[in-house]
């Protein structure tokens, strides 16, 4: 299939211009990176605590970040999460001045001191499996009697009942909803609805990396994207010359930054998700330059006598209804996922996104024209070595 007909578009003619604007980008990008806030590194990078809450009606994030303010926690990050009516929060504290630990338990209490009050009972959204069947042990309402193994033994399916339909559900709004819960006794129900209470928030998950592990995931993340990269140059440099294995390698190089750029400027967090994302940006990117260079392989044995910046032009031109085919059709998914996929995997949508934009751009004006240069450069230096050698 061919999307475009026969073009014949000089690339190569505007390679200054495409350099000048890469460049632009880069250092602005850099600048922003270095001079600006600079780049969001989530918890797997400087470590901290992650706690991800749903409330039970709109939550005031304003006071949110007060309570947690006052624990002495320092400054915490606290936004919304998924779509506003789920009233899901995210919360990240860095770990204070460097410190081991989790700080789940801090937050938690603080929130609980500060949104629930303390009236002594039993918090259905935020007392764990292991909590409820303690619970219904000690308070036994069916009677069952025996020593604590027999009791558990009773009491665990009814707590695991429990807790299901909270993971399901999200959130207990009100102590009643224990009625729709198959599994619980007519006792067990009227127990736990004397004695607990519906908070107003609870806790979907948590996270907590140390600074130490943090650093050493930061260290890790350097070398996979630096090891990815010179991985491609190797490859490329067996598989054709050495300044096509330049040209793709410093493409890659110009991804890399300008998508880094973008994510400072979103202020996006970076993660190991989002690591995940560039190195697949790698991948991607560097297939559609091969594809450009076999063709400007094939073509330099057919018309050997052609400059090889007219080689080049006429393979891009060439393999240009396959670049728009391709890079649109991925282009459709990720769009897809970046609108409707949620805020789990949005910014790895979002790197994958300006990725493949600012790949297919560098395909063919970054990689091509870098590796005219060096092809270039080279024979102008064995030109110069002959002319010695004659001396």
């Amino acid at each position: 299939m061919r999307f475009i007909k026969k073009t014949s578009i000089p690339f190569l003619k505007y390679r200054h211009i495409a350099g000048a604007i890469s460049g632009l980008l880069i250092l602005g990008g850099l600048a922003y990176i270095f001079f600006g806030p600079g780049l969001n590194l989530g918890i797997d990078f400087v470590g901290g605590t992650q706690v991800t809450l749903k409330f039970a009606d709109q939550p005031d994030l304003a006071k949110i970040r007060k309570v947690i303010t006052a624990t002495g926690l320092g400054e915490p990050v606290v936004q919304r999460f998924d779509e506003p009516e789920k009233h899901e929060v995210l919360i990240r504290v860095e770990n204070p001045g460097g410190k081991e630990g989790d700080f789940t338990k801090p937050i938690l209490d603080a929130l609980d001191a500060a949104f629930n009050g303390k009236d002594g009972k039993f918090d259905l959204n935020l007392g764990g499996e292991r909590e409820v069947t303690e619970l219904l042990v000690s308070g036994d309402p069916d009677g069952v009697g025996g020593d604590i193994e027999t009791r558990t033994e009773h009491y665990k399916p009814m707590a695991e009942a429990l807790a299901a339909y909270r993971k399901e559900h999200g959130i207990f709004r009100s102590v009643d909803e224990l009625d729709t819960i198959e599994g619980l006794s007519d006792a067990a129900k009227a127990y736990l609805k004397a004695h607990c209470k519906a908070g107003a928030f609870s806790m979907l998950g948590a996270e907590s990396v140390g600074p130490t592990v943090g650093q050493d995931l930061r260290k890790k993340a350097k070398l996979a994207v630096l090891f990815s990269l010179l991985g491609m140059l190797v490859y490329i440099w067996i598989r054709f010359q050495l300044p096509y294995g330049v040209g793709a390698v410093v493409a890659l190089f110009h991804d890399v930054l300008i998508t880094l750029g973008a994510l400072a400027l979103t202020q996006r967090e970076i993660n190991l998700p989002t690591i995940a994302a560039l190195l697949t940006l790698v991948g991607y990117s560097v297939n559609d330059t091969v594809v450009v260079f076999d063709r400007v392989r094939e073509n330099l044995r057919l018309k050997r006598t052609d400059p090889l910046e007219k080689v080049m032009d006429l393979s891009i031109n060439q393999t240009l209804s396959r670049t728009i085919i391709t890079s649109g059709t991925t282009l459709v998914v990720v769009i897809s996922l970046y609108l409707f996929g949620g805020d789990v995997i949005n910014t790895f949508a979002f790197v994958l996104l300006v990725g493949i934009i600012v790949g297919t751009y560098s395909s063919i004006f970054i990689a091509s024209p870098v590796a005219l240069w060096m092809s270039n450069l080279i024979a102008k230096f064995r030109k110069r070595k002959q002319r010695r050698g004659r001396r």
